[in-house]
C-alpha cells in the first residue's frame, strides 16, 4: 500500500476557509456619516443561515463589544454603548455584502472595528478589522493628491500629443500642397518646348519670306544701278 503524501491530501482536499474584507481604514467628520464595508469570500454558496456580526473596540480600550448582529434574514442592533441609535443595515446576503453605516459620528467612536462572517457550514476563517479615525474636517488623503497630479500629468501628455499630431497633420498638408504645385510647374515647363517649337514652326516661313523679299529688292537696285551705268556710258 502506497502513502500519500500529506501535501499532496492538502492540494486534494483544501480547507474550507471563509474570507472577510474590510478597509484598512476610513476617515469621518463630526456629525456626518460613515459606511463600513464587509465583504467575503467562501467556498459554499450563500446559505440561509449567514450571520455577520460586528464587534466595537474603543482607542485605547481593551475590550471588544458587540454592536450589530444579523442572522436568518434580519439585523439585530445590540442595546448596548452608543451605537444602539446610529447603526444602520445596508448590506445585501446575495452580494456577499455585510456593510453598516454609522450616523453623527463623534470623537468618541474613534476605535477598531471587526466584522466576522459564517457562511455554514463553511464558519471557519478569520475576521476582518477597519479602523475609524473621526475629525473636524476630514483631512485630504495622499492617494487623492496623488491620483489629481498623476491625472494632470496624463492629461498635459495627452494635449501635448493632440498638439504634435495636428501640428504634424498640417505640415504633412502644407508638403503635399508644395509638391503639387511643384508637379504643375515641372509639367508647364514640359509643354513650353512644344509650344516654342510651335512658334518657331510658324516663324520660318515668315523669315524665309523677309529673306527673299530682301534679296528681291536688292537684284532690282543693282539691275537699276547697272542701268543708269550704262546709260551714262552711252551719252558720252
Amino acid at each position: 500500500v502506497h502513502l500519500i503524501p500529506h501535501f499532496v491530501l492538502a492540494v486534494l482536499s483544501p480547507a474550507q476557509a471563509i474570507v472577510v474584507y474590510t478597509d484598512r481604514e476610513v476617515h469621518g467628520a463630526v456629525g456626518s456619516r460613515v459606511t463600513l464595508h464587509c465583504s467575503f469570500w467562501s467556498s459554499e454558496w450563500v446559505s440561509d443561515d449567514i450571520s455577520f456580526t460586528w464587534r466595537y473596540q474603543p482607542e485605547g480600550g481593551r475590550d471588544a463589544i458587540s454592536i450589530f448582529h444579523y442572522a436568518k434574514g434580519q439585523p439585530y442592533i445590540d442595546e448596548v454603548g452608543t451605537f444602539k441609535e446610529r447603526i444602520q443595515w445596508v448590506g445585501d446576503p446575495r452580494w456577499k455584502d455585510g456593510s453598516i453605516v454609522i450616523h453623527n459620528l463623534d470623537y468618541s467612536d474613534n476605535g477598531t472595528f471587526t466584522c466576522d462572517v459564517k457562511n455554514p457550514p463553511d464558519i471557519v476563517g478569520k475576521t476582518s478589522q477597519v479602523t475609524l479615525y473621526v475629525f473636524e474636517k476630514v483631512p485630504t488623503r495622499y492617494g487623492v493628491v496623488l491620483g489629481a497630479v498623476i491625472g494632470g500629468v496624463l492629461g498635459v501628455v495627452l494635449l501635448l500629443l493632440l498638439l504634435f499630431y495636428v501640428v504634424r497633420y498640417c505640415w504633412l498638408r502644407r508638403q503635399a500642397a508644395l509638391q503639387r504645385r511643384l508637379s504643375a510647374m515641372e509639367k508647364g515647363k514640359l509643354h513650353k518646348p512644344g509650344k516654342d517649337a510651335s512658334k518657331r514652326g510658324r516663324q520660318t516661313p515668315v523669315l524665309y519670306a523677309m529673306l527673299d523679299h530682301s534679296r528681291s529688292t536688292k537684284a532690282v537696285s543693282e539691275k537699276k544701278a547697272k542701268g543708269l551705268g550704262e546709260s551714262r556710258k552711252d551719252k558720252k
